[in-house]
C-alpha cells in the first residue's frame, strides 16, 4: 500500500508538470508497464482526481481543472524558485498582499533546512529592477521545456512567428536562456537542421516525443544565444565600419545585435584618435538604423547596404529642416 501510495503521488507530479503525458512516458518514468499506471489512474480519478484519457495516436493522460485544489507536488529545485518569484512579487510591489505573504511563511516553513538557508543567502543580494516583462510565457509551457532541456528530451512544438505565422517544429532543446527580459528556448531544429531561438512566449503548446538526443558541449549557453540573434538569417545584412572604442560602441550596439571585429592596419593621421571597428548586423528592417548611426556619435561609414545610406540622407535632410539650417 505505502508504494501503491508513493507511485501515485509520483504520478500526480509528472502530471502537474506537463501538458500531457503518454502511458508509455509514465511506465518508463515510474518503472512499471502500462497497466499498472492504467490502474493508478484509475485510483487517482476515483480520489476524485480530474485526470482526463486522450485517445488516439497522440493520446495520454492530462490534469483537467477541478471543482477543488489539488495537492501540489514540487521538487526542491522547483519550490525554491516559487519562493523566489513569490519574494520579488512582494519586493517590487508598493502594495504587498496578505495572501502572498502567508504562502512564503508555509512555503519556507515545509522546506528543509539546507533550502531554507539557500533562499536567505539569494534574497540577500537581490535588488531591485524596474523592467518588467511584457509577456509572461505560459507556466505549463514553461515545465515542459525544463523538463525537456534536463533530461534530453525531444519536443514538438506548436510555433507563432513575430509576424503571427504558425508552425509546427520538432527540436532538440539545449538550454533555457532569460535574456532582455523575456525567455527564450535554445535549440536544434531536426526539418532545418540548424540551430534556431524560440521565444517561450509565442510557444502556444510542446510536449515530448517519443526519443532522446545528445546535447552538444556548450558551456555557455547564454552567449550562444546571442551568437544566434547576431547570426539570424533577416531580411538585411548591414556593415559598418565606426571610428570609436568598443566600451562607447556596445550601448548603441549590444552583443545580441553586432558582431563588432577590430580593424587592423585602417590610417589614421591622429594617434590619439580610437581604433576603427567593423560591425555586422542582420535586421529585419533599417527604420531604426539612422538614429543608433546618430546616437554613436562618431565617425560612421556604411559599407552595406546602399539602402541605408539613402535613408541616412532623408534623415539627415529632417534634421536640416527642423534647425531650420536645410536650403
Amino acid at each position: 500500500m505505502a508504494d501503491t501510495t508513493a507511485r501515485a503521488l509520483q504520478l500526480l507530479e509528472l502530471l502537474q508538470s506537463a501538458q500531457l503525458r503518454t502511458a508509455a512516458e509514465l511506465a518508463e518514468r515510474l518503472g512499471v508497464d502500462e497497466r499498472t499506471i492504467r490502474r493508478d489512474v484509475t485510483r487517482l480519478q476515483d480520489l476524485e482526481v480530474p485526470v482526463e484519457t486522450l485517445r488516439g495516436r497522440y493520446g495520454g493522460y492530462r490534469l483537467a481543472p477541478g471543482e477543488r485544489v489539488l495537492p501540489l507536488m514540487f521538487s526542491n529545485e522547483e519550490v525554491v524558485a516559487v519562493f523566489l518569484g513569490l519574494a520579488r512579487a512582494q519586493a517590487d510591489s508598493h502594495a504587498p498582499e496578505i495572501a502572498a505573504q502567508t504562502a512564503l511563511a508555509k512555503i519556507k516553513r515545509a522546506l528543509p533546512i539546507a533550502d531554507a538557508r539557500r533562499i536567505d543567502a539569494l534574497l540577500g543580494v537581490m535588488t531591485r529592477t524596474t523592467q518588467h516583462a511584457t509577456v509572461a510565457p505560459d507556466p505549463g509551457v514553461m515545465l515542459t521545456l525544463a523538463e525537456a532541456v534536463g533530461l534530453r528530451r525531444v519536443l514538438d512544438l506548436r510555433y507563432l512567428s513575430g509576424q503571427g505565422i504558425p508552425s509546427k517544429r520538432t527540436i532538440h532543446p539545449y538550454a533555457l536562456v532569460a535574456h532582455a527580459d523575456r525567455w527564450y528556448l535554445v535549440a536544434f531544429d531536426t526539418e532545418k537542421q540548424d540551430e534556431r531561438t524560440f521565444r517561450v512566449d509565442r510557444i502556444r503548446t510542446a510536449r515530448t516525443v517519443p526519443g532522446t538526443f545528445v546535447a552538444p558541449q556548450q558551456s555557455d549557453a547564454a552567449g550562444r544565444l546571442l551568437d544566434l540573434f547576431v547570426e539570424a538569417d533577416y531580411r538585411w545584412r548591414v556593415v559598418l565600419r565606426i571610428r570609436e572604442t568598443e566600451e562607447r560602441i556596445r550601448p548603441h550596439l549590444p552583443l545580441g545585435v553586432a558582431r563588432l571585429e577590430r580593424l587592423e592596419g585602417m590610417p589614421n593621421t591622429n594617434e590619439d584618435a580610437p581604433p576603427w571597428h567593423r560591425a555586422e548586423i542582420h535586421a529585419e528592417s533599417l527604420d531604426w538604423l539612422p538614429s543608433i548611426i546618430a546616437a554613436l556619435d562618431c565617425e560612421v561609414v556604411i559599407d552595406h547596404p546602399a539602402e541605408l545610406r539613402s535613408r541616412v540622407r532623408t534623415a539627415a535632410k529632417r534634421m536640416l529642416h527642423a534647425s531650420g539650417d536645410y536650403r
